[in-house]
């Protein structure tokens, strides 16, 4: 009997020992993350730093493809290391942002002009300028992107990387512009602040009991119990590779990209040559032409002959546009918008805005390419609309330039 209750009482202690073991197991599991621990073999976040080194190149078309393989741009690199995919492809969309520059730059002979005009010893941002483009005395073509990661240049970085140039960037329009006789304007709205990296902070290991409620001795006694390796296991899991801490100073009067639209309005377009100012603007960058509008209506009714949106997001009612706003962008803008009619095909708009047309795409970012030489024609109908009810107003005073060009418009 004695021997008996000896084996009771060890097989209740080897239990409460398995117990114990299966309680930490699962407190162990319940700490750790699956995406976490589909970080646990990514590799470091270090990667090639040109398109050479990348090992692609754009070839005759404009297409980016591989140097050695000729294959398009993979995105999944290495199979399950989403975020390492992803990283890579930021680092290669900051290569393919300074390509941009540098085909401004050399190919469309534009240059750089640094904002705030007066900057010091401050963070800066920049816009683009062709050589004439505050001295043509006759046309000048402003060009403002939509929100996101693209900069001067750019409709759209996917489109770059996965089509090709002409589709993605805003260089085929300068070069048309610049062929018709336009200067042009390269508007940044998206570059608004200086990223620095924050100092690493110095934490000490934290044990996966740290921070529980459980009294110290019976702490002491579970880690003594997990021992060594599965603290080293919690660990190994618990911190995958750590994304660099950045902090963003904003770049003065240019800190969103409305703020940057005015900017360079006051700077730049209301102190240009040009007697006829045309403006194309993609996605957000309608809703901050109209922003801007709000402010300088005048100005913009004075200086702007025509407005080319291509899936603008502004809203005229969300805006709080003045009555004379919306008069004057329903009789002088025209936005092309994603939809599977048609290219230049009429479609209704649920509220009052500019006439809507069909972009002959259902795609968002394509609609700026998709529209490339409707909205060129429309640009020379307006100017010609202009000159001729000049001509009629020189020949005969009472005709007025709002009626006349309202009658075109429609026409258009």
């Amino acid at each position: 009997s004695a021997l008996y209750i000896l084996w009771i009482t060890m097989a209740h202690v080897a239990g409460q020992d398995d117990r114990e073991k299966t309680t930490a197991l699962k407190d162990l599991l319940s700490r750790i993350d699956l995406d976490e621990l589909m970080k646990k073999d990514e590799p470091p976040f270090i990667f090639p730093q040109t398109l050479e080194e990348f090992e692609y190149a754009f070839n005759e078309y404009g297409q980016l493809r591989h140097t050695k393989t000729g294959e398009p741009f993979v995105f999944n690199a290495r199979e399950d290391l989403h975020r390492w995919n992803q990283k890579r492809y930021e680092a290669l969309g900051e290569i393919i942002t300074e390509y941009v520059y540098e085909l401004l730059e050399k190919e469309c002979n534009m240059t750089k002009e640094i904002l705030p005009v007066n900057a010091q010893d401050e963070p800066t941002s920049f816009i683009y300028l062709s050589p004439d483009a505050l001295s043509n005395p006759s046309k000048l073509l402003v060009l403002i992107q939509g929100s996101g990661v693209v900069r001067a240049g750019q409709w759209a970085r996917r489109l770059i990387i996965n089509q090709d140039l002409n589709s993605g960037t805003q260089i085929p329009f300068i070069r048309r512009a610049m062929e018709e006789g336009f200067g042009v304007l390269v508007l940044n709205p998206n570059l608004n602040y200086l990223e620095v990296e924050k100092p690493p902070k110095l934490s000490p290991i934290r044990s996966p009991a740290e921070g529980s409620d459980e009294p110290a001795e019976k702490r002491e006694r579970k880690d003594g119990q997990e021992g060594k390796k599965k603290r080293e296991f919690y660990e190994k899991y618990r911190n995958p590779q750590k994304e660099t801490e950045t902090e963003r100073i904003p770049i003065r009067e240019n800190s969103s990209s409305e703020d940057h639209v005015l900017y360079v309005w006051d700077h730049f377009v209301s102190r240009a040559a040009a007697k006829n100012v045309f403006i194309m603007a993609h996605s957000y960058g309608g809703l901050s032409f109209v922003e801007m509008m709000n402010q300088r209506e005048v100005q913009v009714k004075n200086r702007v002959c025509a407005v080319a949106f291509t899936d603008s997001a502004h809203n005229l009612w969300l805006q709080e546009t003045t009555k004379g706003t919306q008069d004057w962008i329903f009789q002088y803008c025209c936005n092309w918008v994603s939809s599977p009619e048609p290219l230049d095909t009429p479609l209704d708009s649920m509220l009052p805005d500019c006439p809507k047309v069909s972009a002959g795409t259902e795609r968002h970012e394509l609609t700026s390419w998709t529209s490339f030489d409707s909205i060129f024609r429309f640009f020379a109908e307006v100017l010609k609309a202009r000159e001729d009810e000049e001509a009629e107003e020189n020949s005969n005073p009472v005709t007025t330039r709002r009626s006349s060009f309202r009658n075109k418009h429609q026409d258009l």
